[in-house]
C-alpha cells in the first residue's frame, strides 16, 4: 500500500514556504505522491451542489486560495526527487488539450517522469460560465481531450479530427519521459466515473468512500474495462479520504486499492510535521 497527500496546493499550502515544507516532509516520511486540486474561479454565489458535502458547499469558503495545480506541481518538482506529482483533479474540459499536452510533458520531463494526470468533469456550472466553456458538453469534451493528449504524447507528427479539437501533422515537443505517456487517472465517485475509468483510465481515484461503498464501483469499472477489451487489473485504484486507520487501510488493500491519499492534516510547519509523522508511524508503518 502506498500513501499520498492530496489538496497540497490549498489554503496556506499554496504559498512558497508552506509548499516547500510539505514537499520536504512528504519525502521524509515516505509518502509516495503529492496531489494538487483545481478551480480557476469560484463565484461568490453558486447554486451548483458540491458533491462531497452535506450542504452542497465547498469547504474553506469561496475565497480559499487554490494555486494553479500545474504551476504548483512544477515548483514542487524542483524541490523533490522521488514523490509522484498528480492532479486530483484537473478539470479537463476547461483546458485546451494541445496546450495542456505540452505543459504536462514539460513537467514530466523536468521531474524525471513523475507526473500523474488526475481528471474530473467538473461540477461548478457557474465556473464554466465564467470561463466561456459550455457546461452541458463537458463530458464529451473531456473524453475527447484524453484522446488528444495521448495522440500528442505518442506521435511525432500528430493528426486528430474531433468534435472539439482538430489539427493536421503538428509537432508538439517535448514528449513525456514515461513510456506510453502520462498516466490518466479518472477521479469521481459515480458509476459514470467508474465506467470512464474502465474504458479509458490508467487509474481510478474515488474520494470519501468506505470499502463497502467502493465494491460496487469497482465492479462497474472492471465490467467497463472488459467490455472495452482492456485488462481491469492494470487500472490502479487510489482512494482519497480525511483519515484512515490500519484496519481500514488493510480492508482497502484487500480490495486491490494501491494508494490511500489524505489531506495535509495541518497547515503551519510544526503542526504539519507532527501530523504527518504521527500518521506515518501509526498507519503507514504498520500497514507496510
Amino acid at each position: 500500500m502506498r500513501f499520498g497527500i492530496m489538496f497540497g496546493n490549498a489554503g496556506p499550502l499554496s504559498g512558497r514556504e508552506p509548499a516547500m515544507a510539505l514537499a520536504r516532509l512528504a519525502e521524509e516520511h515516505g509518502f509516495d505522491s503529492l496531489w494538487a486540486a483545481e478551480h480557476v474561479a469560484i463565484p461568490s454565489t453558486y447554486e451548483s451542489p458540491y458533491p462531497y458535502s452535506d450542504d452542497g458547499k465547498m469547504p474553506g469558503g469561496d475565497d480559499v486560495a487554490l494555486g494553479d495545480p500545474l504551476v504548483w506541481l512544477a515548483f514542487v518538482a524542483g524541490i523533490t526527487s522521488r514523490v509522484r506529482l498528480g492532479t486530483s483533479v484537473l478539470i479537463l474540459p476547461q483546458r485546451n488539450p494541445v496546450v495542456l499536452a505540452k505543459e504536462l510533458a514539460t513537467i514530466d520531463l523536468l521531474s524525471g517522469g513523475r507526473v500523474e494526470l488526475g481528471i474530473g468533469m467538473g461540477w461548478l456550472a457557474e465556473e464554466f460560465d465564467a470561463l466561456g466553456v459550455p457546461f452541458t458538453d463537458r463530458v464529451a469534451r473531456a473524453e475527447e481531450h484524453v484522446e488528444v493528449l495521448r495522440v500528442l504524447w505518442r506521435d511525432d507528427e500528430a493528426t486528430f479530427a474531433g468534435r472539439f479539437t482538430s489539427f493536421d501533422r503538428i509537432h508538439v515537443h517535448p514528449k513525456p519521459v514515461q513510456a506510453g505517456g502520462i498516466p490518466v487517472v479518472v477521479g469521481g465517485n459515480t458509476r459514470a466515473a467508474a465506467r470512464r475509468a474502465g474504458r479509458l483510465g490508467n487509474g481510478f481515484f474515488p474520494f470519501l468512500v468506505t470499502p463497502e461503498e467502493l465494491v460496487p464501483r469497482l465492479e462497474v469499472m472492471k465490467a467497463a474495462a472488459k467490455d472495452a477489451g482492456r485488462d481491469p487489473d492494470a487500472i490502479e485504484v487510489s482512494v482519497g479520504g480525511w483519515w484512515f486507520d490500519v484496519d481500514t487501510a488493510r480492508r482497502f488493500e484487500d480490495l486491490g486499492v494501491v494508494r490511500l491519499a489524505i489531506p495535509p492534516l495541518g497547515f503551519d510547519p510544526e503542526a504539519l510535521e507532527r501530523a504527518l509523522a504521527d500518521f506515518a508511524e501509526q498507519v503507514m508503518t504498520p500497514v507496510g
